[in-house]
């Protein structure tokens, strides 16, 4: 199928990968401007259009598809459909009709559930048994598409957002390359009225650690919230991420250091895998206490 990629950061990065594999023709490329990183601030293009490049593939990074100019320009790839997967802009109407099958998103949730901009972290930090991937046929409203494959996967005790993040892209490349195939073939879902839920975007002052909080819920934020932002505490007056944990017994003061990098919490306690220090590489907990002196309390 002739088809219009649109995708910026590195979860999209495989299905691009899975499309150009299966023999599609991806006639163009979609993804966010080059925006400033780095030490240096200077302008780096998104993992999208890196590998787009390397690929060989034409890029585009409109700031916007509001205007006309931009829909024509868009109408007149004459795609046969859009594959969209975190791309970052809203389709406006005109967009979503102009390919011939119109536009296919990939969404890392079991809609209804976490529709929006965080589905996998919110996910873990719900305590959620399963997660998984939908192929949704585009329309106007946020995730509200009818769906056309989905496949759900049961989500570990330790299980972090990056390790997820890594399983739910491989998994979307895969189903919508199968959608593709099968695509004549497939009945459109209605998603169901109840058991909506929307993933807001992560704000970054819900990553301060409140040890007064029940283990499980601290220990599903840490897990939750890694690699990005990172959860994190202060450690004497370091500010310390904290970014792989477990649930381990023990009871004491909320923010107690019971053993090693075992912390109580208000109900229980959590053992904390993983750290990184301001500045520093990440590292397993056990070595980063040989420099480290946790003291007799978080904060």
């Amino acid at each position: 199928m002739r088809i219009v990629f649109m995708g910026t950061p590195a979860f999209s990065v495989p299905v691009l990968d899975a499309l150009v594999t299966a023999g599609h023709e991806v006639c163009a490329v979609y993804c966010q401007p080059p925006r400033p990183a780095g030490r240096g601030k200077k302008d780096r293009p998104s993992p999208v259009q890196q590998r787009a490049e390397a690929l060989g593939l034409p890029v585009r990074h409109p700031v916007s598809l509001k205007d006309a100019q931009a829909q024509a320009d868009f109408a007149a790839l004459a795609a046969d459909i859009a594959v969209v997967v975190a791309y970052g802009l809203i389709l406006p109407q005109p967009v979503l009709d102009a390919p011939a099958h119109g536009c296919l998103n990939i969404h890392a949730s079991l809609l209804p559930r976490w529709r929006g901009a965080a589905p996998i972290h919110r996910a873990i930090m719900s305590g959620d048994a399963q997660t998984g991937v939908c192929i949704m046929q585009m329309e106007a409203g946020l995730d509200t598409g009818p769906v056309l494959l989905r496949e759900a996967v049961d989500l570990g005790s330790e299980e972090t957002t990056g390790g997820l993040h890594d399983r739910l892209s491989d998994m979307g490349a895969r189903l919508v390359v199968e959608a593709l195939a099968r695509l004549p073939d497939l009945t459109p879902q209605k998603q169901p009225d109840h058991g909506v839920t929307y993933a807001t975007k992560i704000d970054k002052a819900e990553a301060r650690i409140d040890w007064t909080r029940p283990a499980a819920e601290v220990d599903r934020l840490i897990r939750g919230l890694s690699p990005f932002p990172g959860a994190w505490c202060m450690v004497g007056g370091e500010r310390v991420k904290l970014l792989a944990s477990r649930v381990a017994d023990g009871q004491g003061a909320p923010g107690t250091v019971l053993d090693g990098f075992t912390i109580a919490c208000g109900d229980g306690a959590v053992e904390v895998l993983t750290i990184q220090r301001q500045g520093k590489r990440t590292m397993p907990a056990a070595e980063a206490l040989r420099g480290l002196t946790l003291g007799a309390r978080l904060d």
